[in-house]
């Protein structure tokens, strides 16, 4: 059996500030949150917007859904150090990749200016299996999204607001078929990842079957961690704007 590829462990240490975009509340939760938990143990300020309250994902009725996955996104926050939450209003379930979307995720971008974007993947069949609508246009409108807000051209109406175009440098997405870096969360960051899951609690009460997450986080975790020699990692897909494309790399690399 041919053993995985070992992967780089992330270079986050120059980490500022990080977004995180994604469709409903508890997406962060299954697994990116542990590497959140580590971000902000080193001083790193990290931002969740979500683009949808999430209404459309318990059997209560859609007002009471979003007070309560609200809530229950709060203190999974808390358990992080995660303190500044954005919720926006997009239908949950039924999410759409339009100019609207795009242009909230540019807004808060240049308002918060993160150089780092973190977003779930965009594939049809992800590592959890065939993934959902909704993550799949908040992956691809996320990446749009950094694109516009640095592009002074579009969207003029922000720089009327203020918002000045802002760069990312980095862009991670998680649960990709294809990752390419790890970061260690080894510890205190898993358990505190384990904690943010666990804090949505009727959520999960009302998924049949599901099971606790302090048993399928540290196991998902602990087959991340073979991938780069530690006991416990998340997994990215990660792009570094500021590196020559990958494309002029190869060509430099012949030349030698």
């Amino acid at each position: 059996m041919t053993l995985p590829e070992m992967l780089p462990v992330l270079p986050d240490q120059d980490f500022r500030k990080v977004l995180c975009v994604v469709a409903h509340p508890d997406d962060v939760e299954y697994g990116t949150s542990s590497a959140v938990a580590k971000w902000t143990s080193q001083g790193v300020e990290v931002a969740y917007l979500l683009l949808t309250r999430g209404e459309a994902g318990m059997p209560t009725p859609p007002e009471e859904t979003a007070r309560i996955r609200r809530a229950e996104q709060e203190a999974a926050c808390e358990a992080v150090g995660v303190s500044n939450l954005e919720v926006l209003e997009h239908p949950d379930g039924v999410l759409q990749s339009s100019l609207d979307l795009r242009r909230d995720i540019a807004r808060t971008i240049r308002s918060f200016q993160p150089d780092v974007v973190v977003t779930g993947s965009w594939e049809v069949e992800f590592v959890a299996g065939l993934n959902q609508a909704d993550h799949r246009v908040a992956g691809m409108a996320a990446l749009d999204a950094i694109r516009d807000a640095d592009n002074p051209w579009v969207f003029p109406e922000l720089r009327d607001q203020g918002l000045e175009p802002w760069k990312v440098r980095w862009f991670l997405v998680g649960g990709h078929t294809q990752p390419t870096h790890g970061v260690d969360v080894t510890g205190e960051p898993l358990a505190r990842g384990v904690r943010s899951l666990e804090a949505h609690r009727d959520y999960l009460g009302a998924i049949e079957g599901h099971p606790p997450p302090s048993a399928f986080i540290p196991a998902i975790a602990a087959m991340g961690g073979q991938r780069i020699g530690t006991e416990h990692a998340v997994l990215f897909r990660a792009w570094d704007f500021s590196a020559p494309p990958a494309a002029l790399r190869a060509a430099a690399a012949n030349r030698t």
